[in-house]
């Protein structure tokens, strides 16, 4: 799989729920994380391929219910994948779109929702 680039930063309120979610669920891989102190928020970088997103647990830093496309390739083995994890708080599915795409939409566990988005020939992004 091939994941696109995008490196926005999602509002989380709770670091165990964020790596059950981004990590457990989603494959992705922890690349570096820092606080200012042992009682502050966690900020820290996740990415999977080419993707790459910043999650904070900072209230300045961004909003939760942000939303953001992820440019891949099998969008339908990834959904598979996802769903053979029977993850109770997502039943990922995915479908084609009249914009010659195929797409998942997934809500992390803070409102933000991330979806994969197949470019298919001839379609937008």
């Amino acid at each position: 799989m091939q994941f696109g680039i995008a490196i926005p930063v999602l509002r989380i309120f709770d670091e165990d729920k964020a790596t059950e979610f981004y990590m457990e669920f989603l494959g992705f891989s922890k690349d570096w994380e820092h606080r200012f102190g042992e009682d502050f928020p966690i900020y820290m970088q996740v990415s999977r391929g080419r993707c790459i997103v910043h999650l904070s647990g900072h209230h300045g830093d961004c909003c939760p219910g942000s939303a953001l496309r992820i440019d891949m390739d099998n969008v339908r083995e990834f959904c598979q994948l996802l769903t053979e994890k029977n993850y109770k708080f997502a039943k990922p599915a995915c479908a084609a779109t009249e914009w010659k795409t195929i797409e998942m939409s997934i809500i992390d566990p803070f409102g933000n929702k991330l979806t994969f988005v197949e470019r298919l020939e001839g379609g937008i992004s």
